[in-house]
């Protein structure tokens, strides 16, 4: 008899229920970067997979001066350079072609706002979207203001009728530092409510980040252990091989603390720590891990002085190609302090995780690409094999593989074969792709499927972001008071400065490095 014990994430009641509503989506920055390298993948594979509600339509909006059939041939060419291979050779193209629309806008223009609601309005009285609109920020942060602004002055803020919905996606950075995050979000809730407003961040609609939350609340075998008394450390790394990808202007004012920290890195951190929510309701969820933001207290000058790590590459080697240096990247700023690393130890201050250390880095031009939580259990009390020429500082580990190889393993210590007691690690591995057999789906499909059924779990509130910020914001501060003091160098290819492995060592750890 077949015993099937594996479940999927829609068994544990994690996948969203509810209905994909027709509407209208509106992509503010419909020529740039992002929509054709991630949304417009997204929302075609929607299409493919039943997910965007008949009568929807996709509305693109940019500066650049095309008609409907000009975008569309932009678009095909954006799946054919970054579509999986079942997205070029579907034959369904042609029908998801024929919802795609273009209007030429400039978001700074007010004037160019009406022409963009008669427009919607004319897809609606012609179509079946029922007057549900998704207005997308996929643009620079500086603009996120006048498109607010511009789109509240012709009503476009508001719902269409009593029955319809309307709401906006913001992509990160939400703000750069605790004042300008508390701007917009004081703007914002001026002109939508919180209901309305979806603050996107992708690393929480990958799949592995999802499981996650399976993974701990789904097993009872996880959670009397989840604690300060067998946890020893828990480690997350984001670690990128690529430099700056033509984003100099970007990157050169933005750096690793605002671009991975601040968001992506503590939601992870936020899901490892947060306490079990009462169910699975959005603001339940976000609740918790609001409190585990609140519970990391903001450090002063000297705590980040002997808690905070920030790196800049140098040139070095990867994958057997020479590589530059940050400082003659082009586009780079002369004597630029950005700092393309940064690796900090932080404190989660409540009953579940006191005394146990959280250590995050990020780092461009590092050895591998990889984003892994890793926790590292306390040893056994009492080695009875020590004798026996044992490695006593063998722990347990368990490492959450949220990229590239999407999956869990648990590294428990067996006997090796053969005369004698030695123990050696072994792994018990979980990959998603050798078990489910299945095309994992962008992040981007699974965020804006949510927007779609009015779903907010995945996305930031309010008050999370703000949060984040308060941790952030005083070491961006003291940074900027410090100049270049501190700023250390790393070779392209290692796993960042020394200093990063001096943070650990002094708390008797060390990193893992796969």
């Amino acid at each position: 008899m077949e015993k099937n014990y594996i479940h999927s994430t829609e068994t544990l009641g994690l996948e969203s229920e509810r209905h994909c509503d027709p509407c209208i989506v509106v992509i503010f920055g419909a020529t740039g970067d992002l929509t054709r390298r991630k949304l417009m993948p997204a929302l075609y594979n929607l299409y493919r997979n039943g997910f965007l509600a008949e009568g929807s339509i996709i509305l693109g909006s940019s500066r650049t001066e095309y008609n409907d059939e000009q975008f569309r041939e932009e678009m095909r060419k954006a799946i054919d350079e970054f579509g999986t291979d079942d997205e070029k050779n579907d034959p369904g193209w042609d029908d998801f072609a024929k919802v795609l629309f273009y209007i030429s806008t400039d978001v700074r223009d007010s004037s160019a706002y009406g022409q963009l609601k008669q427009k919607i309005e004319e897809h609606e009285r012609s179509g079946q979207s029922c007057g549900n609109r998704l207005f997308y920020f996929a643009m620079p942060p500086e603009f996120f203001d006048d498109i607010a602004i511009n789109l509240s002055k012709v009503k476009l803020n508001n719902p269409a009728n009593e029955d319809s919905w309307t709401r906006v996606i913001i992509e990160k950075p939400f703000g750069e530092d605790l004042e300008s995050a508390n701007h917009l979000n004081s703007l914002f809730l001026k002109l939508f409510s919180e209901k309305q407003i979806y603050r996107i961040d992708h690393y929480l609609g990958k799949e592995t980040v999802q499981n996650l939350l399976a993974f701990r609340f789904g097993n009872s075998i996880f959670e009397p252990i989840w604690n300060r008394n067998y946890i020893s450390n828990v480690q997350i790394t984001a670690a990128e091989t690529v430099g700056l990808e033509n984003r100099a202007d970007y990157y050169d004012r933005t750096g690793a603390l605002r671009d991975m920290v601040q968001n992506h890195i503590l939601q992870l951190l936020s899901l490892i720590a947060m306490e079990p929510p009462v169910n699975f309701e959005a603001d339940i969820v976000r609740d918790e891990k609001v409190q585990v933001f609140r519970a990391i207290e903001p450090m002063s000058r000297n705590e980040i002085k002997e808690n905070v790590i920030r790196g800049q590459y140098t040139e070095g080697v990867i994958n057997g190609n020479n590589k530059a240096s940050y400082a003659n990247e082009k586009g780079v700023a002369p004597n630029s302090t950005t700092e393309t690393y940064a690796a900090m130890k932080l404190l989660v201050r409540n009953w579940r995780w006191a005394d146990v250390p959280f250590y995050i880095r990020t780092g461009k031009r590092l050895e591998k690409r990889l984003t892994d939580i890793t926790l590292v259990f306390r040893r056994t009390p009492h080695l009875i094999f020590r004798k026996r020429g044992t490695d006593e500082h063998i722990a347990n580990i368990l490492s959450i593989r949220i990229q590239p190889d999407e999956g869990i393993s648990f590294f428990i210590n067996a006997k090796k074969p053969g005369a004698g007691m030695q123990l050696t690690p072994v792994e018990m591995d979980f990959n998603y792709s050798s078990t489910f057999h299945t095309r994992l789906s962008n992040a981007y499909e699974r965020l804006l499927r949510d927007c779609l059924s009015g779903d907010q779990t995945l996305y930031s509130r309010k008050d999370a972001v703000e949060a984040t910020w308060s941790i952030i914001t005083p070491i961006l501060n003291t940074w900027k008071e410090m100049g270049s003091e501190n700023l250390y160098k790393y070779p392209s290819g290692s796993w960042g400065p020394e200093e990063a492995n001096v943070l650990v060592k002094k708390d008797g750890k060390k990193w893992i490095n796969y």
